[in-house]
């Protein structure tokens, strides 16, 4: 008997394997899919805190804390005293951070390219915007600015 396969199954597998090509294509540059989403939200919402970018992200506080320590270490991102609240530090890239985004996007433009390419332009692009309408639908953003959200 064949195992019954349910209709988001095809979702769940096509995005392991995305984000499975992804990782092999940014593993020269160093970064892991996830750490090159935050910056690309660093660049978006900058000087942003750990915590807001942390909830911008949909990712732990945890989480982000060790990803910051990360991306600190490697020279994409600064820490600096909040001059509002001094309780808190502001997160923003460094030069190094804004090459490494050039190079990520450059990526992203090519995985988007061979997308394309092996659906066809009509069939990627509604799967693009029927995605990007399930992400809204669930509850899913970008990442923006708590101000931005009302």
């Amino acid at each position: 008997m064949q195992p019954v396969e349910h209709n988001f199954h095809g979702i769940l597998h096509s995005a392991t394997l995305i984000e499975e090509e992804l990782k092999q294509r940014l593993a020269p540059l160093g970064v892991q899919p996830r750490q090159a989403r935050v910056l690309v939200a660093i660049k978006d919402l900058a000087p942003v805190s750990q915590v807001s970018l942390a909830q911008a992200c949909g990712i732990t506080p945890a989480s982000m804390s060790t990803m910051a320590d990360r991306l600190l270490a490697a020279g994409y991102i600064s820490r600096s005293q909040d001059l509002e609240t001094r309780r808190r530090n502001s997160i923003d890239l460094t030069a190094l951070g804004y090459a490494k985004l050039k190079l990520i996007s450059a990526v992203w433009d090519q995985l988007d390219q061979d997308l394309y390419q092996l659906l066809g332009s009509n069939d990627a692009k509604a799967l693009f915007d029927l995605s990007r309408k399930l992400r809204a639908r669930l509850g899913g953003a970008p990442p923006h600015r708590a101000s931005d959200a009302e």
